[in-house]
């Protein structure tokens, strides 16, 4: 377990970048938090990174978004807020996305924990008293 301090904008790059760290072979990153903890800016810092130029922001009515990077590389980009049990996932081809090559990034994981691959890298966001985010990185 790792945790990451980020006390404002200019941390994310450097949290970002640690969590790309941990890719390796593992495609799934699961981010967890309230709403308003940071989960999508923390994701498009990501992107970002990675070389993604197109607009990035969570897909609560999409469920999914695709980007690409300056490589080609595909990315997915999921929330899941709307869904009310794991079998809606499978409805618009859930595991085709998540056995892919591509790197999977979800929001609200916690409505699909059932059906999370076993090696995702679960990432908790948690905004303490002073405003700052912690991440924590359980992988």
């Amino acid at each position: 377990m790792e945790k990451i301090q980020v006390k404002n904008l200019d941390d994310l790059p450097f949290a970002a970048e640690k969590l790309l760290e941990k890719t390796g072979s593992k495609g799934v990153f699961a981010f967890y938090g309230e709403m308003g903890a940071g989960k999508t800016t923390l994701i498009r810092e990501m992107c970002s990174l990675l070389g993604v130029r197109d607009s990035v922001n969570s897909p609560t009515f999409a469920i999914v978004n695709e980007y690409r990077t300056d490589y080609d590389d595909v990315i997915f980009h999921f929330d899941f807020y709307r869904i009310d049990k794991p079998e809606e996932a499978y409805d618009f081809g859930y595991d085709e996305y998540i056995e892919s090559d591509a790197l999977c990034l979800i929001e609200w994981p916690e409505k699909i924990e059932s059906i999370l691959p076993a090696d995702a890298i679960r990432i908790n966001i948690e905004v303490n008293e002073k405003g700052h985010r912690i991440i924590t990185v359980n992988d």
